[in-house]
């Protein structure tokens, strides 16, 4: 018997020795040993980065050429704190005060007819008259401003990194072209980033839909972007879990040239395909409707995202689709990006258009599109919107504002930095998840 006891003594201190010496070896694995390319199977899945590489402090002239391998780098340290390049937000830049323009520009938004003329027959028609009396339901702390106003830049990007989005994504129209309400603002490109520089963020294109807009005016678009602004330090690039770093475009209504046609531009066999050029780029399309991810797929776009932070305005919007729209891109190695807001209204330029605002309840709708988004473990989330101030989708700074004919929503009973607050909250937690899912 004590024989028995003696070797099964042995035996144990044998197996507890072999699992303290597998354990101590499993410890000392990095990702880089194998474990991120087994990550959900995505090619495009971007690594996780700890440390800033070149690619995070390159000066505005230096980026790496496509294709280097160079490990991505999704965190970075800003003026404002930790920022994350995979939490893009979309801005914009259509905004005028006669200060700066001589004229307000989009704050004095028109009131758009319903396209039915009975039911816009019972509806306001005219022009907003600022500064008392603008285009959105909220009022910006920093008044009816203008994109040119170099102090406004400074304090949209300090706005941006303080929520901990790394990558704003620039609403963008070619050269002399504007949407219906405003106008040519390209030239502004150059001072966005170098705003965004200054406060290590990146700035991706939201290509919008112009008048004769196709295939081939987006590859000349996309041209003229890459020779104009490739070379700058705050020009985003996306690394795929290759090492390949090639630059990211959201088009926005992509669904209305067929998918027979970006296909001339995006399938490598296309007449004008941009496919292992210089001008080779990650392509976003936009899903409204549920065919759209079929005709993404047929395009040879390399993503979808969602824009709308109306929940249940569109099917791509809804976020109850979100987890079958991401089954379907890991089926077809398509990223998805889905888009989150803090609520909706837009009836100051939609009076009609009541019944898709979405409450903000203080907050909650946000977290719970928030929470929507990573249950969908996606490789990057987007923000509709930073100053979106029509749809009132904004993040930016509100305060409470009471005229004569108008009392203007707003945060309270928290401050003017709730939502920046809120974002970097959530897009902390959404890095912290990602981190464990890529393990």
């Amino acid at each position: 018997m004590a024989r028995l006891r003696r070797k099964a003594c042995i035996a144990l201190f044998l197996f507890t020795l072999f699992i303290f010496g597998t354990m101590m070896g499993l410890r000392t694995l990095k990702p880089s040993d194998g474990f991120s390319d087994l990550a959900l199977g995505v090619e495009l899945l971007p690594m996780i980065g700890g440390k800033m590489s070149r690619d995070a402090t390159a000066s505005p002239g230096q980026v790496h050429p496509a294709g280097s391998n160079v490990k991505a780098v999704l965190s970075n340290s800003g003026p404002e704190g930790t920022i994350f390049y995979d939490v893009h937000i979309f801005y914009y830049v259509w905004y005028g005060s006669p200060h700066m323009d001589g004229k307000y520009i989009h704050w004095d938004h028109i009131l758009v007819p319903h396209w039915d003329p009975k039911i816009a027959s019972s509806y306001p028609r005219g022009r907003h008259m600022p500064p008392e009396d603008i285009g959105a339901s909220f009022y910006p702390e920093l008044n009816p401003y203008s994109s040119r106003d170099p102090d406004v830049l400074e304090s949209h990007m300090e706005q941006i990194g303080a929520s901990a989005a790394g990558v704003l994504v620039l609403s963008w129209y070619p050269p002399g072209v504007a949407d219906d309400n405003g106008e040519p603002a390209e030239d502004l490109v150059p001072a966005v980033l170098d705003a965004a520089y200054r406060h290590n963020l990146k700035v991706a294109f939201h290509i919008q839909p112009y008048r004769g807009r196709n295939d081939q005016s987006v590859h000349d678009n996309i041209k003229y972007i890459i020779d104009r602004y490739g070379d700058h330090g705050a020009f985003y690039k996306f690394t795929s879990s290759t090492g390949k770093s090639l630059p990211l475009f959201y088009i926005y209504d992509s669904y209305l040239t067929p998918p027979e046609s970006w296909s001339e531009l995006l399938s490598a066999t296309g007449s004008h395909s941009v496919r292992g050029s210089a001008y080779d780029s990650i392509f976003i399309a936009l899903i409204v409707e549920e065919r759209h991810k079929h005709d993404i797929l047929a395009g040879g776009f390399d993503g979808m995202y969602t824009y709308f932070a109306s929940n249940g305005f569109s099917f791509g919007s809804s976020h109850q689709n979100w987890k079958a729209i991401k089954a379907f891109c890991d089926g077809n190695n398509l990223i998805f990006i889905p888009s989150v807001g803090p609520g909706y209204i837009d009836t100051s330029i939609r009076p009609w258009n009541n019944h898709n605002t979405r409450n903000r309840v203080n907050g909650r709708y946000y977290e719970m599109a928030l929470q929507a988004a990573l249950n969908a473990r996606p490789e990057i989330v987007t923000i509709t919107s930073f100053n979106e101030w029509h749809e009132g989708t904004q993040i930016e700074r509100a305060v409470p504002k009471k005229t004569v004919t108008r009392v203007y929503l707003d945060y309270q009973p928290h401050g003017p930095d709730h939502y920046l607050e809120l974002t970097r909250h959530w897009a902390e937690q959404f890095n912290k998840e990602k981190q464990q899912w890529l393990m």
